[in-house]
């Protein structure tokens, strides 16, 4: 039926008595199709689409998760760039360079530390500035800098006698001297399982240690050292830190420990290796590269830590063991490759059972953590 001219459909309903007590309800005109709610207009198609079309979509939801999974692979490639970065510069400067300094190496890397920390924390707010909150919070941090100073140092030494190689074999004992130190401090037990797991890589890095041809005792001493030291923290970490108001991120921790292990090691560095600042001007001045390499260097360094804690937010810490479990096999042919250092068959058979044993051990703590959060588990299945 046709509007009489004038007369709208408001004033035709007041017309009827019936409908008097009825709000009006005022409709808004139908929006075009490219303006409803679930469309968006038509963008311009993304720059990396037109080299990785598996990322684009014609769906936003599956192009943020594109973007998403390119974000994460980015940030595990710069993770395995930088471990492997790292180990690589500090065996350049350490050993074919012959920059002798690994004390002074380590403050070097603990300084820039400290600088590239309060940045990201302060500056970027990267992730929540956490604050010190009392002497005795202060007195943990610094403990923990001690072990860390120890750990890095011994490690940074280890490769002026030994190849990357045999260093990440000896490295890849992480997870026994892990359960070695939770049950002489804290009195904890794995299972069965997970104790059993760490045969193999006892076995693979006596293998390794036996046929390596450029075995060294003192490298191998300090290694174990750092190893043990590795493992110590991150035992001493979750007995200090486990209060809410204590616990720290890797983020913030860093920043903290970073100047303490910093001034812990300049009275060691001048005392063990003299007047080091001259020597290294006197290099710098004959070869002008050693300070970008030594910027190089601690710059790496830092995105170690950065790169982990972001693997670990993008990921999980699962993901971040599966990930260095892989990393030690690659850093030890990358570094044969670049070095060109020796191996043996056996030797590489050891290192082989070694990460086997640590992928076995990963997987056994999780079965272990799962079973024992299970509310379904008997009440008497716990070893005495």
């Amino acid at each position: 039926m046709v509007e009489p001219h004038g007369k709208t459909w408001t004033s035709r309903r007041g017309s009827n008595s019936r409908l008097e007590s009825d709000p009006v309800i005022d409709i808004p005109p139908t929006p075009s199709g490219d303006a409803r709610p679930g469309n968006k207009p038509p963008a311009a198609s993304p720059f990396i689409s037109l080299f990785l079309p598996f990322f684009s979509s014609s769906s936003s939801g599956s192009s943020d998760f594109g973007y998403a999974n390119l974000t994460t692979a980015f940030i595990i490639g710069a993770w395995y760039f930088s471990n492997i970065g790292v180990l690589l510069l500090n065996k350049y400067l350490l050993s074919i360079y012959g920059y002798r300094y690994p004390i002074f190496l380590t403050m070097i890397h603990m300084v820039f530390c400290s600088l590239y920390s309060a940045a990201a924390v302060r500056w970027f707010r990267l992730v929540p500035l956490q604050s010190v909150s009392s002497r005795r919070q202060l007195l943990k941090i610094a403990a923990l800098s001690a072990i860390f100073c120890f750990s890095v140092v011994c490690g940074n030494t280890s490769l002026r006698y030994l190849p990357v190689s045999f260093n990440q074999a000896i490295g890849a004992t992480t997870p026994f001297f892990t359960a070695v130190f939770s049950l002489l401090i804290t009195c904890h037990r794995e299972t069965g399982t997970v104790y059993l797991t760490l045969l193999p890589v006892i076995i693979g890095i006596v293998l390794a240690s036996n046929s390596e041809p450029l075995f060294h005792l003192f490298g191998f001493l300090v290694c174990v050292g750092s190893t043990a030291g590795r493992a110590l923290k991150s035992v001493v970490q979750g007995i200090l830190l486990t209060s809410d108001a204590e616990k720290l991120n890797s983020m913030n921790l860093l920043m903290y420990m970073s100047p303490i292990a910093a001034a812990m090691l300049l009275p060691l560095t001048l005392l063990i290796e003299g007047n080091v600042a001259a020597a290294t001007a006197a290099k710098a001045a004959v070869d002008p590269r050693l300070l970008l390499y030594l910027f190089a260097n601690a710059t790496v360094a830092y995105l170690v830590n950065l790169t982990n804690f972001l693997v670990t937010k993008h990921t999980s810490a699962l993901t971040l063991q599966v990930l260095g479990n892989a990393k030690a096999a690659i850093a030890a042919v990358v570094s044969v490759f670049i070095f060109q250092n020796p191996v043996t068959v056996m030797g590489m058979t050891g290192f082989g059972i070694t990460i086997f044993g640590v992928v076995l051990y990963s997987e056994a703590k999780k079965r272990s953590k799962i079973s024992s959060a299970s509310p379904s588990s008997p009440p008497n299945s716990s070893s005495s």
